[in-house]
């Protein structure tokens, strides 16, 4: 596939995703990591992490009032050790190994919001969460389902901004250890902001559409989508 291709395969991934999270609260790795990892492998986690830093603040600025600030801080807690073991995985794997590490999260992932029973999250809970995410979303990207899990039943507003929040906190985290880590790379930057614009006209409908979707329908399209893309990432190249 050529470079415009790519392009625009990652924009209208990056824009539909982006769409659903500030709907759902929940969806935009799980759509954009399986994409980019098929396509751009070398652009994770960065890239993904980049992108998700103003998606984040505007879903969490758009519903503060609903925040959930005592699990925030838990997770927050819980985040920084899940992130240095994340870290270790993405030094020590190749690029094969973490596409097939993407894949088999997302799926999992996707089981467990299927199939999690109904819990109240308390600070262990939380802590533990803030621990796989920071694992997950350092080495692949990808943390949203544990959150999803952790505030599944709790109404709208509060998912999509205590979620939200959560993230903004650990994509930092994240992004600053990468960078002391010597991860970066000009290029991840440089895709990151060309795709900012689908970024921003996916948020900004969201905010125009959120009231009216069928939330429940529109998650388990997003699951499918992801367990679709997590099971293609799986199969060797």
């Amino acid at each position: 596939m050529s470079d415009i291709g790519i392009f625009a395969l990652l924009a209208l991934a990056t824009g539909v995703a982006a769409f659903i999270q500030g709907a759902v609260g929940i969806g935009f790795a799980l759509i954009v990591a399986p994409v980019m990892g098929l396509v751009r492998p070398d652009l994770l986690p960065i890239a993904l992490l980049i992108l998700m830093l103003p998606l984040n603040g505007y879903v969490g600025l758009r519903e503060r009032d609903a925040i959930d600030w005592k699990g925030v801080g838990w997770v927050s807690m819980g985040r920084l050790p899940g992130t240095l073991a994340g870290l270790g995985i993405l030094v020590v794997m190749s690029a094969n190994g973490l596409n097939q590490l993407i894949g088999a999260s997302t799926i999992l992932a996707v089981l467990a919001a299927l199939f999690a029973p109904v819990f109240q999250p308390g600070r262990s809970a939380c802590a533990a969460v803030g621990v796989i995410t920071g694992v997950t979303e350092t080495a692949t990207g990808v943390g949203g389902p544990p959150l999803a899990l952790l505030y599944q039943h709790r109404p709208g507003p509060v998912l999509r901004s205590t979620i939200a929040l959560c993230f903004l906190v650990g994509e930092l985290v994240s992004l600053a250890i990468l960078a002391v880590a010597g991860q970066f790379q000009p290029h991840q930057w440089l895709w990151a902001l060309s795709l900012l614009p689908a970024l921003a006209v996916g948020s900004i409908t969201s905010r125009m559409m959120h009231h009216r979707l069928n939330a429940r329908r529109l998650r388990l399209g997003v699951l499918s989508f992801a367990m679709i893309s997590g099971i293609v990432l799986l199969i060797p190249r």
